[in-house]
């Protein structure tokens, strides 16, 4: 056998890809020092190809002596049907089990083989196993149990996730509804503080609720690092745990009136530093949270300094979240060292720290901070849950290399690799996004608790949930350091194990899951997310052609539609070209590409403009870029999709984008605030008339 196909043979038992299709059909093969580089993060023995034979033995025997894998899945209550790898002395053994429940009680018995399927009889390294089919005749609630099995001596032990089959479907699957994105950085009132705060959010919820939205979508809202270190994007949080103090509506805050401390910074040239940051045109993330950071720490060291009924709600939150313990703890450390953990001292890098390796003031901020914005966004989660329209929140693919998820989780993520995506039309060198990916076989060992509990951290709040990049729970693009993204390979993932957790949590909570599937997705994927009734997505501005006749793709009953995102242009970005003329400033394009794409826009507008007149929707007398955008809504919202998310800035036509992938400091990314505040939006022309209607297309009965 070739070098080359023992490398292959070893990345296929390790979950590696050794080729994958790329945009354009074409079979593509990583280079085998990319495939080495992973395997070796994935746990096998090798650094060079001469240690490919030794570590595939290995493998096979150690898979072998892995009687059961670490965790099962057993679907809708039904019996669980799973596979034993046992020595032949133990084929004819009869399996006993306990099996003990998340909530404690013991359940026992004797499996069975599954009837009809026979043992099958193997030799790994000259040993001879046999692989059994088996029943556990249990019909176990919905839960994370631990399932121990006993054969003669052999002992063995694994997670044991039940859970329904599909996701919650709320309680009317046929109802077809609409709501408003914007992110919450960019919302701005007269009350906020250089930035959009929970309070804000909570008006546009009212706002929407008047017009009949059903839900408010925002990108995450999780802890960043606002200081130094400094990455203010919501897709690389310092952690998926807890929420960014930068949202928090100071002013709401009960001791913020009578604080003598906080009256003194006010009245000393405060609002003064303020207002700039307010008119600004872009939120300032490092003033405007030193600002709001000086004000807060005075009100945790003056709560802290008294007794009251407040403090002892402080202190019940903090002795009821041990983890925000460690976590503030995490960030009075960063602070103190002002740099990434992975330079810090030996042992506090390790993850054990101490009191004196932090300001302990700092530490109780952070506490506070969290409480602060547990009570404030529990607040509105608990009052959209009771009526109006739900939180639509963010669940972001990756976090921050340097956070703290990463230093205290290190084992479920790739610590020298970085996701990313192969090059395609829009990213044709490929893509490094700069976060660790998650560690499949870490994940598996902890029966995905991290995973776990940071969904429950969004869904306690939110009744819809976006998956960022669902295909990164089946198969995920790794680039190892030192390698061009173009190098990277996939890994695949137990999905089911995902989908598991999802649906599980989901009817918890009652929330609906919706997993972003854009761009080039294996057919695999979407079939599972629709035999889980996971929703997936339909953005209009990449199903429009250059058929007058069919200027639209249909849009699937169980998509939420939209007519962009925040990684796409605006619709007047999307109408003017503007976005190609970016792209090829930013060198992402080539002047020929560019040439290319512009004319096929010009055919894409024309085509669009035709089908939309001849749809009714549009009139000879009103074909400008401000009735286009209105008549392309009214069509989505007469579709049947299942639901329908508008871009609050698609309705007064803003032309820059949240966010232009690819770039760091070419753009400023998630930093644009919205062109209107919150009470100017409520009286544009035109806005409430263009939902109004929306709102009836989206209820009128078919």
């Amino acid at each position: 056998m070739s070098e080359r196909d023992l490398l292959h043979r070893l990345a296929r038992l390790y979950g590696v890809q050794t080729s994958y299709c790329n945009i354009t059909g074409r079979l593509v093969e990583p280079p085998p020092e990319t495939i080495l580089s992973v395997l070796g993060m994935l746990g096998a023995p090798v650094e060079r190809m001469n240690d490919v034979s030794d570590a595939l033995r290995q493998r096979r025997y150690f898979l072998w002596r892995r009687v059961i894998d670490p965790v099962l899945v057993a679907w809708d209550g039904i019996p669980l049907k799973f596979k034993l790898r046992l020595p032949v002395q133990l084929a004819d053994a009869g399996p006993n089990y306990k099996v003990v429940l998340e909530s404690g009680e013991l359940r026992e018995g004797r499996c069975h083989d599954v009837p009809g399927m026979k043992p099958v009889e193997q030799c790994v390294e000259g040993q001879r196993s046999v692989t059994r089919s088996l029943v556990l005749p249990e019909r176990l609630p919905p839960g994370y149990h631990r399932l121990y099995l006993q054969l003669g001596e052999l002992a063995v032990e694994a997670h044991l996730f039940a859970s329904p089959m599909q996701a919650y479907a709320g309680t009317d699957a046929k109802a077809r509804l609409w709501g408003l994105f914007c992110p919450l950085y960019a919302l701005n009132s007269k009350k906020s503080w250089g930035a959009g705060d929970f309070s804000d959010l909570e008006s546009l919820v009212d706002f929407a609720g008047g017009l009949g939205a059903a839900a408010i979508g925002t990108l995450p809202l999780l802890a960043a690092f606002l200081d130094e270190p400094f990455n203010p994007s919501p897709y690389a949080p310092v952690s998926r745990l807890f929420w960014n103090e930068i949202f928090l509506d100071v002013e709401r805050i009960p001791e913020f009136r009578t604080c003598p401390a906080v009256r003194n910074i006010i009245s000393t040239g405060f609002v003064s530093t303020l207002e700039p940051l307010r008119s600004a045109p872009l939120v300032e993330y490092r003033r405007g949270m030193a600002l709001k950071r000086s004000v807060l720490a005075a009100l945790a060291v003056s709560l802290l300094s008294q007794s009251s009924q407040r403090r002892a709600c402080f202190e019940r939150f903090v002795a009821e979240h041990p983890l925000a313990q460690d976590y503030a703890s995490f960030r009075a450390k960063a602070e103190r060292e002002r740099r990434p953990w992975q330079h810090w001292p030996e042992t506090p890098r390790r993850g054990l720290l101490n009191a004196d390796d932090y300001d302990e003031n700092n530490k109780q901020y952070h506490l506070y901070v969290q409480w602060q914005a547990h009570e404030q966004i529990g607040a509105l989660g608990e009052k959209t849950k009771a009526g109006g329209p739900a939180l639509y929140l963010d669940f972001p693919l990756g976090v921050n290399r340097d956070g703290y998820d990463v230093w205290r989780e290190r084992e479920v993520f790739a610590l020298d690799a970085s996701g990313g995506a192969p090059p395609d039309d829009f990213f044709i060198k490929g893509q490094n996004w700069g976060f660790p990916p998650l560690h499949p076989e870490g994940l598996r060992r902890q029966g995905y608790r991290y995973f776990i509990n940071c969904v429950q951290h969004h869904l306690a709040h939110a009744k819809m949930l976006r998956i960022d990049h669902i295909m990164g729970l089946y198969r995920f693009y790794w680039v190892p350091d030192g390698f061009a993204p173009h190098e990277g390979v996939y890994v695949r993932y137990p999905a089911a194990e995902f989908f598991a957790v999802l649906n599980l949590e989901s009817h918890r909570y009652q929330a609906q899951i919706v997993g972003e599937n854009l761009g080039t997705v294996p057919a695999a994927v979407n079939s599972a997310m629709a035999n889980h009734h996971i929703s997936g997505m339909h953005v209009g501005q990449f199903g429009v052609t250059s058929d007058p006749d069919h200027a639209l793709e249909p849009v699937p009953a169980q998509a939420v539609a939209s007519l962009n995102t925040h990684d796409t242009p605006t619709f007047a970005g999307f109408w003017s070209g503007a976005d190609i003329d970016d792209r090829r400033e930013l060198g992402l394009l080539t002047e020929v590409g560019a040439a290319a794409e512009r004319d096929r826009r010009a055919r894409q507008r024309a085509a669009l403009a035709a089908y939309l007149k001849t749809c009714g929707l549009l009139n000879d007398e009103s074909a400008d870029a401000a009735a286009i955008m209105r008549a392309w809504l009214f069509h989505l919202a007469a579709n049947d999709g299942k639901f329908l998310l508008i871009n609050l800035e698609d309705l007064w036509l803003e032309a820059l984008p949240q966010n232009v992938p690819g770039t760091w400091q070419e753009r400023p990314n998630w930093q644009r605030k919205a062109r209107y505040s919150l009470e100017q939006i409520r009286e544009l022309p035109g806005l409430r008339e263009t939902l109004m209607t929306i709102d009836r297309l989206r209820k009128r009965k078919e």
